[in-house]
C-alpha cells in the first residue's frame, strides 16, 4: 500500500457536507412542571428515544435516583428505555423516573448486590475461560463458561454461582472458547501480530493517533500499516490485562489527519461524531478487517472475562459475531456513536457466540484522547471542538481525533474523504471500496484483499475475508 497523506484542505470537505449530531438534550422534565392530573398522565407515559437519547436518559437517571437505580435498557421494538428501581418506601423514585420518560420496572437486586455478586465471582471463581455481566434485563448476573471449563473448575464455578442463590445469577455454556481477537479491522501490523485500528483521536498533547485494544499495545512497540512495511505509529500507552483491554498509539508523523467516519458499505457512510456509553439492548455494529460489518446488540455491562493471558474487567458483553483479525476494531451505532474496541470472545461469525469490548468511554478518560464532540475526555483539540470539524475529523483539529485513519493509520474511517473501517491509507469504507477503498481493513487486505465490503471490489472478492487469519484471536506471521 502506498503511504498517503491527505491534505488538511481535502479532510475538511470530507466532513464539512455531514450534520453533526448535537450534543444530547436534557431529558428530564422541569421539577416545577405542572401537577395537575394531565399533565401527570402525559408525563407518565414511556417515551419513544432513539438508542442515543435512551442511553443519555439512563445516564442521568442513574445519577437522579442514586441507589435506588438498578440498572436499565434499551427496548428497540418499542424505543422505551426501562429503567430497574428499588423503591422500597419511596415512591417518589418511581414518579421521577416516569416523568422523565422512562418505563419503570420494580426489580429485587440493586446494583450494590449484584456488585458484591461479581466480587464473589471474582474471589472464588477467577477461572480461564469464564465471564460475568449485569444483565439488567434479568436483574442478574450473566455467568457464562466456555468449552474449556470442565470437570472440576465447572463443578467451582457451579458451586460458587449457587452460593449467590436463585435470584441473582444465571450460569450457561459457551460451544466456543474465549480468546483475544488479534488480526484487525483496519490492519495493522506489529511484531508478528495483525491488529485493528479502532479510532483515531487527539493525544492529551495535541498530536495524532488511535485506540486500538491492549492485547494488541502489549504485544509489539510500534505498528506499521503493511506486513513486514515500515513503523508508521507507536505505542504510548497499553492496558491488557487489568483494568480493561485498550491502548494509545501514536502516528510517528505528527501530520497525520483523518476524517471520522465509518463506511458500512455500498458507498454509505457513518460520521462518527462522539463517543457514548453502551446501553443494553440497544443495537450496534462493529467493523473489522476479517469479517467486515457485523451488527447486534448489547447484552451487558462492566464485564469480567478471564482470559487465558489473565483477568480483564470494565467490558461490554455482546452478540456480534467476531473472528481473529478483529482485535481493536471498532463498535459503533448508526446515528455515529463511538461505543467500543474489538477485545475477545468465543465463537465464529458462522455459529455465532459472546463478544467482548472495550469501552471507548473510559478508554479516552484513561489515555486523554479527544473524540469527536461530546465524549467522556472533552472537546477537541486545536480549535477542532465538535463534530465535523475541519483539519481532522469528528471534534479533532490537525491530529485527525476520530474514528479515521489516515496515512496508513488503522480505524474505522479512512483516508482521502472515505469513511470507513479502514486502517489503511486509502482506506475506509468509502471512496473506492467498501470497507477499505484500495484497503480495506488493512494494507490491501483486511477484510477482503482490495475489498472490504463495498463497492469496487465487494465483500472480499479477490481474497475472500481476511488476511491468513489463524482460529485464535491473534495472528502470528
Amino acid at each position: 500500500m502506498s503511504h498517503k497523506r491527505i491534505p488538511k484542505r481535502k479532510a475538511a470537505i470530507a466532513v464539512g457536507g455531514v450534520v453533526a449530531l448535537g450534543a444530547a438534550a436534557i431529558l428530564l422534565p422541569n421539577a416545577n412542571a405542572s401537577q395537575d392530573g394531565a399533565s401527570n398522565d402525559a408525563a407518565a407515559a414511556p417515551k419513544t428515544l432513539k438508542a442515543g437519547d435512551a442511553s443519555d436518559l439512563a445516564s442521568q437517571l442513574a445519577g437522579l435516583l442514586g441507589d435506588a437505580f438498578a440498572g436499565s435498557y434499551y427496548e428497540a421494538d418499542s424505543q422505551q428505555l426501562v429503567v430497574n428501581v428499588i423503591s422500597g418506601d419511596n415512591n417518589n423514585v418511581i414518579v421521577q423516573a416516569k416523568k422523565a420518560g422512562a418505563k419503570v420496572r420494580e426489580v429485587d437486586n440493586s446494583l450494590t448486590e449484584l456488585e458484591a455478586g461479581a466480587q464473589t465471582l471474582k474471589t472464588k471463581a477467577t477461572i480461564p475461560g469464564t465471564s460475568w455481566a449485569v444483565d439488567p434485563k434479568t436483574n442478574k448476573l450473566l455467568v457464562t463458561a466456555d468449552s474449556t471449563v470442565t470437570g472440576a473448575k465447572w463443578d467451582r464455578l457451579e458451586s460458587t454461582v449457587e452460593t449467590l442463590g436463585s435470584g441473582m445469577a444465571t450460569i450457561k455454556k459457551s460451544a466456543g472458547t474465549f480468546k483475544t481477537f488479534v488480526s484487525g479491522g483496519d490492519a495493522i501490523f506489529g511484531g508478528g501480530a495483525r491488529c485493528s485500528l479502532g479510532f483515531n483521536v487527539t493525544a492529551g498533547d495535541g498530536s495524532p493517533a488511535f485506540l486500538t485494544a491492549g492485547h494488541c499495545g502489549v504485544a509489539a512497540d510500534t505498528w506499521s500499516d503493511a506486513e513486514a512495511g515500515q513503523p508508521i505509529a507507536t505505542v504510548d500507552q497499553a492496558t491488557f490485562p487489568g483494568d480493561g483491554d485498550f491502548a494509545l498509539v501514536k502516528y510517528d508523523d505528527p501530520a497525520t489527519v483523518a476524517p471520522s467516519e465509518v463506511n458500512v458499505g455500498g458507498g454509505q457512510t457513518v460520521q462518527i461524531t462522539e463517543a457514548a456509553e453502551a446501553t443494553v439492548g440497544g443495537q450496534v455494529s462493529r467493523m473489522g478487517s476479517t469479517t467486515g460489518l457485523n451488527d447486534g446488540q448489547v447484552l451487558g455491562l462492566d464485564a469480567t472475562v478471564n482470559y487465558p493471558e489473565g483477568t480483564v474487567t470494565g467490558l461490554i458483553q455482546t452478540d456480534v459475531c467476531a473472528e481473529p483479525g478483529d482485535s481493536g476494531g471498532s463498535l459503533f451505532t448508526q446515528e455515529g456513536q463511538a461505543i467500543g474496541l474489538t477485545s475477545g470472545g468465543s465463537g465464529d461469525c458462522t455459529v455465532g457466540g459472546e463478544t467482548f469490548f472495550q469501552p471507548v468511554t473510559t478508554a479516552l478518560q484513561a489515555v486523554g484522547a479527544t473524540l469527536g464532540a461530546g465524549d467522556a475526555a472533552g472537546g477537541a483539540a486545536d480549535g477542532g471542538a465538535g463534530a465535523g470539524a475541519a483539519d481532522g475529523g469528528a471534534g479533532a483539529a490537525d491530529g485527525g481525533a476520530g474514528a479515521g485513519a489516515a496515512d496508513g493509520g488503522a480505524g474505522a474511517g479512512a483516508a482521502d474523504g472515505g469513511a470507513g473501517a479502514g486502517a489503511g491509507e486509502e482506506a475506509g469504507a468509502g471512496q473506492e471500496a467498501g470497507a477499505g477503498g484500495e484497503a480495506g481493513a488493512g494494507q490491501e487486505a483486511g477484510a477482503g484483499q482490495e475489498a472490504g465490503t463495498g463497492e469496487e471490489p465487494g465483500a472480499g472478492q479477490e481474497t475472500g475475508t481476511g488476511v491468513e487469519d489463524g482460529a485464535g484471536l491473534t495472528e502470528t506471521h
